[in-house]
């Protein structure tokens, strides 16, 4: 993962959020992010990303249900 997005993950307290998700979305997001051509469609996607893992019921966009949670 990027240094640029797991500080911001760390700084918004979304770590935990971003691991809880599956493997796959995990990628998707770092891959879609690093992927950006220009720096600030990079910071869009990751003002997206974070804004869906705070908010827990989105993914790339689309309507997401969290499946069970380990404790």
């Amino acid at each position: 993962m990027p240094a640029f997005i797991r500080k911001a993950l760390l700084e918004r307290g979304l770590m935990l959020a971003y691991r809880r998700r599956p493997p796959y979305q995990q990628n998707d997001y770092v891959g879609w992010i690093s992927r950006a051509k220009r720096k600030v469609t990079q910071e869009k996607r990751l003002a997206q990303m974070l804004n869906e893992l705070e908010g827990g019921r989105r993914y790339m966009n689309m309507a997401y249900r969290p499946g069970r949670i380990p404790k």
